[in-house]
């Protein structure tokens, strides 16, 4: 009857029907070392075969097309075949082998960036995987937004739209962005089924309009040789015409983009049989079959695209205002097959353009959980998939609405974010290559890196607004993540506490009397120094003897950490002094964590005895901020505090 009325209680309280669904399952658990209250079990039926993951980061990859023809031929004119060539030779020769070695050496979708961060340890390896979870930030939120405002200027675009959408882009993207979020809402499932649907139907319908195209130039072979010719009055010689090609070609780089989104949804693929967490040899071997797959189909649509679309378009279509402006195989869909086909065509590519955000919402939630909360960055609710889903949608209309839809005024932050995060992996590899002993391909990778560096200064130099608009989403992470740290300080911090059998033994023996621990900074570790400890705390606290008392001792790791694992191991020293030990990234918050457990264990409040600080209390708040030491006792009593409401159950602080 207990639980009845319990779960009738539940059910009538909409709080925790709320908190319920919010803590849901939504797109499926995150696989992550972190266990807040809400981080879940992580299953293999949330998995799926490779080509399903592959439609869903591809709706990102494959949604350009809807705009990389025209983009190649403003930027390069005649020369936008040739550019689009030497991008698909970096995807096929650059790209796809740096991320294939990405998926083997990080296959729990951390990507690059855990790569970089194994480099650096304390305080400057956390700021910098801040900054490049900035620029992964920037390019994984302006692919949500561009992509949906992108959509949503096909939508006006159309001849059958009705007038009165046209001037209402902004409102379009902020539609088609919420329901971008409700499927997220709903489930991972759903949105992988969709995607599987979008890109199948849209690659038919490219498909059936490039083979229609390049019919259209065999019965008319003059627009290729008008071509060449134009080529040759241009540009003189093949020399010149491939240098003016690597000069423009990394204004066409966001055709390259999708292979970080595909490497930070890899915990999704299906492995094998035998696959462990430790070693997933099945979704490694997948996940380079589903980046190579993917590249090698839109290389393809992009030379074959390219090529009809300089052939058969006027230039000055592709111009703004042009017919062929940012929708270049959607004019010749309209042009060759008539207005139901480019119709249908067009509604295609608003769809498939709308969902393109869904691989990089998938891809902000997998990485944001696998970092932030672990390093006390974030909230514990950003391990559940729902609510970080509502905050995500909620910064894409507010990017929307700053940038008025306006998709060539994101384009720039797009580039920008894209190319960092393939220079950061060259360089990941590039080392792990290095590491390994393999020095032709540690060399192979640095040429690749070199001209992943290039392409994003040469894109720098001629959009530095995408510099800008990454630069504040750096700065935002950056307030952001050290408000929660600072508002997180006073957690426990610890997600276990293991006991060995010395301290085990301490416990049984004390816990018929009680339980006293004396906080010790150790020296030199001798009899004398753990003597004169027992004298002053016994002077200090008016003790009737130091019997039952135990030293804790603690020694610092890495204090940019946040959570841990704390590992007591207890001895006895010159034969009379019971001592336990321990590590942890903050010293208050473990001694904490170890007091609550051992009452727990032993149903006995424990006793701890301090000795002040000496020195100001800001410094040592400061201290304990930054180095995880500082003012200890009253920063573990805070801690208890926090940790325990009813102050009956509280383990007993002494400062003396």
């Amino acid at each position: 009857m207990e639980g009845v009325s319990v779960t009738a209680e539940t059910a009538r309280n909409p709080e925790s029907r709320i908190r319920t669904w919010l803590a849901g399952s939504g797109t499926g658990p995150v696989e992550t070392d972190h266990q807040g209250p809400f981080a879940q079990e992580a299953h293999d039926e949330h998995r799926h075969p490779w080509w399903k993951v592959m439609c869903l980061t591809g709706v990102d990859y494959f949604s350009t097309l809807g705009y990389q023809p025209g983009i190649a031929a403003v930027a390069a004119g005649a020369l936008a075949p040739i550019a689009t060539v030497i991008l698909v030779l970096l995807t096929l020769f650059g790209a796809l082998p740096v991320y294939r070695r990405v998926a083997e050496e990080s296959p729990h979708g951390q990507g690059s960036i855990a790569m970089l961060q194994r480099l650096m340890t304390y305080w400057k390896g956390k700021l910098f995987v801040l900054v490049l979870l900035g620029f992964a930030g920037t390019d994984f939120m302006i692919t949500i937004t561009l992509s949906a405002a992108d959509a949503s200027t096909h939508v006006v675009e159309n001849p059958h739209v009705p007038a009165f959408l046209h001037g209402q882009e902004v409102a379009i993207t902020l539609v088609l962005v919420g329901l971008l979020g409700a499927v997220f809402l709903r489930g991972f499932s759903e949105a992988m089924g969709l995607a599987v649907t979008l890109v199948v139907a849209y690659l038919g319908l490219n498909l059936v309009v490039i083979s229609v195209a390049f019919w259209h130039v065999l019965e008319h072979p003059q627009v290729v040789s008008h071509w060449t010719s134009t080529l040759t009055q241009e540009h003189g010689n093949p020399v010149v015409m491939l240098a003016l090609a690597v000069i423009v070609f990394p204004k066409l780089a966001l055709g390259m983009s999708g292979f970080e989104t595909g490497v930070a949804v890899m915990t999704h693929v299906e492995g094998g049989p035998e696959d462990t967490e430790r070693k997933p040899a099945g979704r490694i071997a997948s996940t380079k079959k589903l980046l190579a797959t993917a590249a090698v189909i839109m290389s393809g649509y992009l030379i074959t695209s390219s090529l009809v679309t300089t052939w058969l378009i006027p230039p000055r279509e592709f111009q703004a205002g042009g017919k062929a402006s940012g929708r270049a195989l959607a004019y010749l869909a309209h042009l060759y097959l008539g207005g139901v086909f480019g119709t249908v065509y067009d509604a295609s590519t608003i769809a498939i353009l709308w969902f393109a955000g869904a691989s990089a919402m998938a891809g902000l939630l997998n990485l944001i959980p696998r970092y932030l909360p672990r390093y006390g960055m974030a909230p514990e609710w950003s391990a559940a998939v729902r609510p970080l889903v509502l905050v995500l949608t909620t910064i894409a209309f507010v990017v929307t609405i700053i940038f008025k839809a306006d998709v060539n005024a994101q384009g720039g932050a797009y580039a920008t974010g894209v190319l960092v995060l393939f220079t950061s992996a060259g360089l990941a590899v590039t080392l792990a290559a290095r590491r390994a002993g393999q020095r032709r391909l540690a060399v192979a990778f640095a040429a690749i890196t070199v001209v992943f560096v290039y392409t994003t200064v040469a894109n720098v130099l001629e959009r530095p607004d995408g510099v800008k608009i990454g630069g504040f989403f750096i700065v935002a992470i950056l307030a952001v993540s050290f408000a929660s740290r600072l508002h997180r300080a006073f957690e426990l911090r610890t997600t276990a506490v293991q006991l060995d059998a010395h301290t085990d033994m301490f416990m049984r023996e004390c816990a018929r009397r009680s339980i006293r621990f004396v906080a010790n900074e150790p020296g030199v570790r001798d009899r004398r120094e753990y003597r004169d400890k027992i004298q002053q705390i016994v002077a200090d606290n008016d003790l009737e003897d130091g019997n039952d008392i135990i030293f804790i001792e603690v020694t610092l790791t890495d204090p940019s950490d946040f959570e841990s694992v704390v590992e007591v191991h207890g001895e006895v020293l010159h034969q009379e002094f019971r001592v336990i030990t321990l590590s942890s990234p903050s010293v208050p918050n473990a001694i904490a964590a170890l007091l609550l457990h051992i009452r727990d264990v032993t149903g006995v409040r424990p006793h701890i005895y301090f000795e002040w600080t000496e020195g100001s209390p800001i410094p040592n708040l400061i201290r304990f901020l930054l180095f995880g030491a500082g003012e200890v006792a009253p920063v573990t009593r805070e801690v208890i505090r926090r940790a325990e409401p009813d102050r009956r159950r509280r383990p007993h602080v002494h400062v003396g």
